[in-house]
């Protein structure tokens, strides 16, 4: 099987960035928790935040939606483009997506790709409230041998150092950037 990161991977960009953007122009009401996110940022820049904290306190706007699951089936209608080009050709059946990423959001666009098998962070989508570890770094190893004991990568592919381990437990890894695949190093 072949594994891959999904934020700047597959997709250009960072899909939960990309989604809260799309929401805040959609659904006014978010305006205004606009400097609480801002401080909630800056928290997080000034390494005084831990990133799930983080995370899970952005993700709080998800309560001002509504219809969460309409939300997210117009953003992907809009942002499918945003897939890169490199990746359809490689595509396998029995590819898998492991994402820091909420499996909420992501799982659509993995669907319309073909791809069956999502790993993301587990997000409750009505709250914004994380019901397990962010699904980052050695945490996407963690996840990825609860899924598949004993399974095998052929090859991973990611944009960001931070997926290490899960590129060491592949036969071939590579490090995305933009649509150029090179050699993890």
């Amino acid at each position: 099987m072949n594994v891959y990161d999904f934020d700047n991977t597959i997709l250009r960009g960072d899909s939960t960035a990309r989604f809260f953007a799309f929401c805040l122009r959609r659904y006014p009401r978010m305006r205004r928790d606009i400097p609480a996110q801002a401080a909630n940022g800056l928290l997080f820049v000034l390494r005084m935040r831990k990133k799930q904290v983080f995370k899970q306190r952005m993700l709080r706007f998800l309560a001002l939606i509504g219809d969460v699951d309409a939300a997210v089936d117009a953003f992907w209608k809009e942002n499918m483009s945003r897939v890169k080009a490199w990746y359809p050709p490689r595509h396998r059946p029995d590819d898998v997506v492991i994402s820091a990423s909420p499996e909420f959001l992501i799982r659509p666009a993995c669907e319309k790709l073909g791809i069956g098998c999502v790993i993301g962070s587990p997000v409750d989508k009505r709250t914004g409230h994380f019901y397990g570890p962010n699904c980052h770094g050695m945490e996407k190893v963690v996840r990825f041998h609860a899924r598949f004991p004993g399974g095998k990568i052929d090859e991973f592919y990611s944009d960001s150092h931070s997926d290490d381990p899960l590129a060491a437990l592949a036969r071939k890894a590579y490090l995305v950037k933009g649509e150029r695949l090179e050699p993890w190093q």
